[in-house]
């Protein structure tokens, strides 16, 4: 449990091949079922302070409280995936803790003097921002906001994971605006 946020709620791997991660995650460690969207919208993305357009394929999936998080980045555009791809190749980037006061927990840590770097949008009310905190790989933190219906694929994520039978390992992600 983490003094400032509460619990990691999400494990966050950088892989050079989704399709691979996944199929390896479900039948060797059981885990699943995986909900793809092999182009996350993500809207209002910077990074380090510029504007890019990114193309990141992510599948999500949960191991009990803990969702893990798979992502493979299809475009060059600088990104703190790409910096980990760069350096360590695959692996744990970053550690995620879940808000529904995304605006008083983003000033608490702008108050400790964590620094931004990464940060955008999925969804209505699915803000994210990844902070300068890598001590060593995996150890990145991101804040991501949970209040409106990214929130609510992620509970539903959570619960198909509950009694998981192993059919249908790979699923499409639900569309947001339906939830």
């Amino acid at each position: 449990m983490s003094k400032h946020l509460g619990p990691i709620r999400q494990l966050g791997y950088v892989v050079p091949d989704i399709e691979a991660a996944m199929q390896y995650w479900s039948n060797v460690l059981g885990v699943g079922p995986w909900y793809y969207n092999p182009k996350v919208p993500i809207k209002n993305y910077r990074y380090k302070g510029e504007g890019y357009e990114p193309h990141n394929s992510v599948a999500l999936a949960n191991s009990g409280y803990v969702q893990v998080e798979l992502i493979q980045t299809r475009n060059d555009i600088p990104s703190m995936y790409r910096d980990f791809r760069q350096t360590s190749g695959s692996g744990l980037q970053h550690v995620a803790f879940w808000t529904e006061d995304y605006d008083c927990d983003l000033d608490r840590l702008l108050g400790l003097g964590w620094q931004p770097v990464m940060q955008g949008e999925v969804g209505e009310r699915g803000r994210f921002i990844y902070f300068d905190t890598e001590y060593h790989p995996g150890t990145v933190i991101e804040l991501s906001e949970v209040l409106g219906p990214k929130g609510k694929m992620f509970k539903m994520i959570r619960e198909a994971s509950e009694g998981w039978d192993g059919k249908d390992p790979v699923r499409p992600f639900p569309d947001l605006a339906t939830l």
